[in-house]
């Protein structure tokens, strides 16, 4: 029989995913499973958005350039000024999904063998595009202790070595749902500036901010015009994580440049998707008004929740729509595939996403699951309640 590669036997799997079956085998068990395991809003996306496929009038779904539609570059163009960050349409690659504009990224400006710094945890599919890319990720702990703070520059600057080429943060964080300081963002330019590194940063999550002030913007840092290259997608913005249109934004020409050869060579970014994120530009600002206050009601009820159960450590998020909880277990991979093969309540179980899966560091975040707040206030109360007596119900069994 032909042998698998060895990068597709490397190559993870997901773990936001890989409990699928079980969740599946769940249902038609008869049993009901509350999904906290996968970022998929049940938020509406915007009507502007829905109308513009129903209603184009093309007779062809034809190819776009490989770059993007002009008029959607340009409108993305309009919408970064808005959030104080000046690009040109040309600085602006539409791709498919932030995450093929993350694996361009590292194929740009990454041999193989290089070296990427990232805090963990951090989003899962981070080990899978950077196997893809044949780069190594050098994970420097964030933790649960610190609210997921950025850690010193001290730790960071530690593990750079003659082939760490790039840094790579989230802001907000998924997994976390952390977001980083002013302080914090200054001393990440300093390093990169330091260490003359690439500084890829996602920031997919920007809207959804509870402080004061948004997340501020990497490409807002001066000096970093050559470093910065920011990853960018509809997904969560407008909740249309089917449309699978993301943009790589870079002011660096030469790595546009590279990037374009690897867009020319897949053809073109989905044409329906980009007919969808032109006219969600048009969204109005109520929309995320009222998304924001949705999710700060449902962290809210998550938090209160999980707090009141023994032997359980989370901290308030302060972004994005994820938390990633300490669990008095041993194993989440167990626990979690447990609970959908063996716990109901009433009928009703969980389905969460084991976080050994978002770090790099063998062995990490046994104890942890990382939880999607992507439901509604009461079915989020709901699943702090069956998670509790499921919980419970684990630590008698394995007594």
């Amino acid at each position: 029989m032909p042998k698998i590669s060895t990068k597709g036997l490397q190559m993870p799997d997901s773990p936001i995913r890989k409990l699928a079956p079980f969740a599946t085998a769940a249902k038609k068990a008869g049993k009901r499973v509350l999904h906290l395991n996968i970022g998929q809003p049940d938020i509406e996306t915007p009507q502007v958005a829905l109308d513009a496929v129903r209603g184009m009038d093309r007779t062809v779904i034809e190819y776009s350039p490989s770059e993007g539609f002009a008029s959607y570059r340009q409108g993305l163009a309009a919408y970064y000024a808005g959030v104080g960050v000046d690009v040109s349409p040309e600085q602006i690659m539409v791709t498919t999904g932030g995450s093929e504009a993350l694996i361009f990224a590292f194929q740009a400006c990454l041999e193989p063998g290089d070296e990427v710094i990232i805090p963990e945890p951090f989003y899962a599919n981070y080990n899978g595009f950077a196997q893809t890319a044949g780069v190594k990720v050098v994970p420097v702990r964030a933790r649960i202790e610190d609210g997921f703070a950025l850690p010193s520059v001290e730790k960071i600057a530690a593990v750079i070595t003659p082939r760490t080429r790039a840094m790579l943060i989230c802001n907000p964080g998924n997994p976390t749902g952390y977001v980083y300081s002013e302080e914090e963002l200054q001393s990440i330019r300093s390093l990169a500036l330091k260490h003359d590194l690439y500084l890829f940063a996602d920031e997919v999550y920007r809207e959804f901010c509870y402080g004061e002030e948004p997340p501020r913007s990497v490409m807002t840092l001066e000096g970093l015009d050559e470093h910065v290259v920011l990853i960018d997608s509809v997904s969560k913005r407008y909740s249309m994580c089917g449309a699978r249109v993301g943009a790589l934004v870079t002011r660096n020409a030469a790595v546009r440049g590279a990037c374009m050869k690897f867009a020319m060579a897949r053809l073109s970014p989905p044409t329906l998707g980009q007919i969808a994120g032109e006219a969600a530009l048009a969204t109005p600002s109520s929309y995320f008004t009222d998304v924001v206050s949705r999710y700060v009601a449902r962290r809210d009820a998550l938090v209160e929740g999980l707090q009141a159960i023994d032997g359980v450590v989370c901290t308030s998020p302060g972004g994005a729509f994820y938390c990633v909880v300490r669990l008095p277990i041993d194993s989440s991979d167990v626990f979690c595939q447990w609970m959908l093969e063996h716990f109901d309540l009433d009928g009703d179980t969980v389905m969460m996403a084991p976080a050994s899966g978002f770090y790099a560091t063998q062995g990490a975040g046994q104890d942890e699951v990382r939880i999607a707040y992507v439901l509604e206030e009461p079915l989020i109360r709901r699943a702090t309640q069956v998670l509790a007596k499921g919980l419970a119900a684990y630590l008698v069994r394995n007594d």
